[in-house]
């Protein structure tokens, strides 16, 4: 398959500048200057639309009274593309279904896509000698340490498509839904948990009935698809772990004005414009715990809350798990980051301080998302490394 068979035609770069919204993005190039281009991903993306990350541009072959003339079609991370364009990702999940690449599915023609069920509709409708199999494919783009997940942002609607898919094999029919991972650089696939934990814990119910198969490529430079595609291990029981209601988490807190700050016993603190970074924890209740935070009218209680009701954003970011991480991430965070007042937020352990400063955006700064992904994207001990889509044998008439 190439980029002309998916009738991208001429592609080229440019630096990504802004985003003003989920589906604009405002970019550099070299033979335009500043052009603005519909970015169709709804995505967060964060560790991927970093500062003059490059970009790969279509002309858009839409309506002329369209408001944007380009359409984004990739993004450049660690010197290969990362294909963006949700809307061609069907056509990849044919591509790698016609030619017999996902190994589970091979034999398996296509009867049609967006094949209709009473009110819902699925990808593609799948036949082969043993009958039908109703099919829903997703684009991965979310990566690190050896690990792929998804969705990067929550998904009411993919987890309506779990849920609905399992409803179809309890009559009789066989459900698949395929995981695009856009990157050969990973070897293990799970639900990202810290996003979205509804949509993890609905995987981790329906997968003895719906065959999930995250399947991973790779993108040439000219944005031709290459020929290899890989079946990812699962470690089903790391995530059953791992996706509770528990962890660590960050506050990213925005101050645009330097401000005094009376924080308990700490006395007046400075918060200088920019960015502070907290870290805490909450074995129990973890959900609740950021949502209190970021709550601007409340009985002051940890240091934290003196900060939060005179800040201007704040951003909450999860990060699930069944061990303490909250000291190991604020000693991560030392490295890269300027530490705040001694004492702050750690009175019941031994650092510094659990606050922290940058003056630009903490989401805009690769290290900090390398951070992320060591704590996020954790490897499966070594006695689930090797848990490759290992399932239960399905009852008659369930999953493929």
């Amino acid at each position: 398959m190439t980029a002309q068979a998916l009738n991208f035609g001429p592609v080229f770069r440019a630096r990504f500048v802004t985003r003003p919204n989920r589906f604009l993005v405002r970019c550099d190039t070299r033979e335009l200057g500043l052009v603005e281009a519909f970015m169709p991903n709804p995505g967060r993306m964060w560790e991927l639309l970093l500062p003059r990350a490059t970009l790969f541009l279509t002309k858009a072959n839409g309506p002329k009274d369209r408001k944007t003339r380009y359409t984004v079609l990739a993004v450049e991370r660690d010197g290969a593309p990362v294909f963006l364009h949700t809307h061609v990702n069907n056509a990849v999940a044919r591509h790698l279904l016609e030619r017999g690449r996902i190994a589970p599915l091979k034999g398996a023609g296509i009867v049609r896509a967006e094949a209709p069920v009473g009110r819902s509709r699925f990808d593609f409708l799948l036949h082969d000698s043993r009958g039908d199999i109703y099919v829903e494919v997703k684009s991965c783009t979310l990566f690190g340490n050896g690990v792929a997940m998804f969705p990067d942002a929550v998904t009411a609607r993919g987890r309506k498509h779990l849920l609905e898919l399992a409803e179809l094999v309890e009559t009789g029919h066989r459900a698949a839904v395929i995981f695009v991972v856009h990157t050969p650089h990973v070897r293990w696939f799970m639900p990202d948990y810290h996003t979205d934990l509804a949509f993890s814990r609905t995987l981790l119910a329906v997968r003895d009935r719906v065959r999930v198969l995250p399947v991973s490529v790779n993108w040439r430079d000219d944005l031709t698809l290459g020929r290899r595609a890989r079946l990812l291990d699962i470690p089903w029981d790391h995530v059953a772990k791992e996706a509770e209601d528990r962890g660590a988490y960050l506050l990213i807190l925005h101050f645009e004005q330097a401000t005094h700050i009376m924080v308990g016993k700490l006395g007046v603190i400075t918060a200088q414009p920019g960015y502070h970074v907290y870290v805490g924890s909450a074995m129990n209740g973890l959900d609740a715990r950021m949502a209190r935070h970021k709550r601007r009218r409340k009985r002051m209680h940890w240091h934290i809350d003196y900060l939060r009701a005179h800040a201007t954003e704040v951003d909450a970011l999860p990060i699930r798990s069944s061990t303490r991480d909250e000291c190991a991430l604020a000693d991560a965070l030392r490295a890269i980051l300027l530490p705040g007042p001694e004492g702050f937020g750690c009175s019941d352990c031994d650092c510094p301080t659990h606050l922290f400063f940058s003056a630009t955006p903490p989401l805009h700064r690769p290290d900090f998302h390398t951070i992320l992904e060591r704590f996020r994207m954790k490897r499966p001990w070594p006695g689930q490394a090797g848990t490759r889509n290992r399932r239960r044998r399905p009852r008659e008439g369930g999953a493929p």
